[in-house]
């Protein structure tokens, strides 16, 4: 079972890849919070298959139904409970695969955890259509934090060796990152990333597939979110962010680089500007203790190439106790990075939220 996320904001999964539909249960959101439901559609538009020949041909509109908790506009307190249908799921395109384990997939995890009795079609349980329900989730996460002009955006940063510029680590502006929410494929820079969509349309040719990076950045948060040690500002987003199949990575500010500075350089110096404190550099990535400090939140994502490819692998055949070569089946897409975006922006802004509430109560909500 996946479990419940969450302190004051849990949230629940559930469904299949393959299944009639793929879901969520959001506890902990107070009474009296108008949704917005064209948004919620908009931000699920952004991860949903189909749209380009970057992404797999799976048509799934993610057209969503509200189960409980909502009345007249409103949330009414209680569970609330949405539903995403699966319309054009090709179940037999993995009936060969029941016995064969695909690499670089939690077949074999999946069966040995629960006994056999897994839904192996399109990985279940454990599919990134699951994802769907995050971005859902996410969707209502970041009009609530909007009360608090709190904006969450994301770019592809890279696909595979192809890498474009990063955010200012200083000064980035909420309508930058709404633009970015209204591309395809959000990048900084059209030409790098024209390069990169051409990068991920020769490993389709040659049946393979591509991962990458997504920088994300969080603008307007306030000084003074989080808590030391087990509920840090990065814990908590981390630990979602690794909820999302093929996240093999996460890193805060200058992340790895930092190790090669010195102490005098990873350091942000404290400055006032407009009798504001703000930091001259933002190599912690906009927190200091697990806590916030009033910079920009900047961290970045790394996702493996999508392991579903019709390139011939090894792998064995359960069934027989044999070496086998395996083609892949069904419809993939090639690099799951560009639909990626939405999702981690999601567990930010989910991540966020929980520590919001701790701070501030929830009346400001509504």
């Amino acid at each position: 079972m996946s479990g419940t996320w969450g302190e004051y904001v849990k949230l629940s999964l559930f469904g299949e890849s393959h299944g009639k539909c793929v879901g969520i249960v959001i506890n902990g959101l107070p009474a009296g919070i108008k949704l917005d439901l064209d948004f919620i559609r908009s931000e699920l538009a952004r991860r949903a298959p189909g749209k380009n020949a970057l992404s797999t041909p799976r048509q799934e509109k993610d057209e969503f139904e509200i189960i409980s908790g909502y009345f007249n506009e409103h949330t009414t307190g209680s569970p609330l409970t949405f539903i995403i249908w699966n319309k054009d799921s090709h179940s037999n395109d993995y009936e060969d695969l029941k016995y064969n384990l695909r690499p670089g997939h939690a077949d074999y995890t999946a069966m040995i955890k629960h006994g056999g009795f897994n839904d192996y079609r399109g990985g279940g349980h454990f599919s990134g259509r699951l994802t769907a329900s995050m971005v859902l989730a996410g969707a209502i996460a970041k009009q609530i934090l909007s009360k608090k002009e709190i904006a969450i955006g994301g770019h592809v940063l890279s696909i595979g060796n192809i890498r474009e510029e990063s955010f200012d680590e200083l000064d980035l502006a909420v309508n930058s990152i709404q633009e970015l929410a209204r591309m395809d494929f959000p990048v900084l820079n059209s030409a790098i990333g024209e390069e990169m969509q051409q990068q991920i349309l020769l490993a389709k040719a040659e049946e393979d597939s591509l991962g990458g990076i997504v920088e994300t950045a969080a603008i307007g948060l306030p000084v003074g979110v989080g808590s030391p040690f087990f509920d840090s500002l990065e814990s908590k987003i981390a630990h979602l962010l690794f909820s999302i199949p093929a996240v093999k990575g996460v890193e805060f500010g200058a992340g790895f680089a930092i190790t090669q500075m010195k102490g005098s350089q990873a350091n942000d110096s404290f400055v006032y500007v407009n009798s504001r404190v703000e930091t001259l550099t933002n190599h912690n990535g906009g927190i200091l203790g697990g806590i916030s400090n009033g910079m920009p939140l900047l961290f970045r994502t790394a996702l493996k190439p999508t392991p579903s490819i019709a390139k011939a692998q090894s792998t064995v055949d359960i069934s027989r106790n044999e070496e086998v070569e395996i083609r892949v089946k069904g419809r993939h897409d090639p690099c799951i990075v560009p639909r990626a975006v939405p999702v981690v922006e999601s567990a930010a802004a989910l991540a966020i939220l929980d520590l919001m509430i701790e701070k501030d109560g929830v009346t400001w909500m509504i």
